[in-house]
């Protein structure tokens, strides 16, 4: 069986194509893996939790015995400690739970020092 000269050209340029296309399609068309897409879920799960749970924090924060303290010691520390105050002091801990809630306690510190 004789295959045509045109074959070989024909197998590169598609094959030349389909890469093109996966380039593009990846870094410009908004293609992900199943990965980054469960990694971006996550991400976005993380941060609704957060802002359902942001007025409990707040609340939490106007109850505390020990607020005046704990929003003192807020406005003088540096914007990387400011996280550790807030679980330090429960606020980003949610009912029931037994460790503060990490994304929680950044949003709510952010939100406490937003008037700062």
């Amino acid at each position: 069986m004789q295959i045509p000269t045109w074959t070989k050209p024909a197998l590169l340029s598609a094959g030349a194509g389909a890469i093109a296309l996966a380039v593009v399609g990846f870094n410009w068309g908004g293609w992900m893996t199943s990965s980054s897409a469960n990694e971006l879920s996550e991400k976005s799960t993380v941060a609704a939790v957060a802002a359902v749970l942001m007025p409990y924090c707040l609340q939490h924060s106007k109850t505390d015995p020990k607020a005046v303290e704990v929003m003192a010691e807020l406005k003088a520390a540096s914007s990387y400690q400011r996280r550790g105050i807030v679980e330090k002091a429960g606020w980003a801990t949610p009912l029931g739970g037994e460790k503060p809630d990490r994304a929680l306690a950044q949003s709510c510190q952010a939100e406490l020092t937003k008037d700062m």
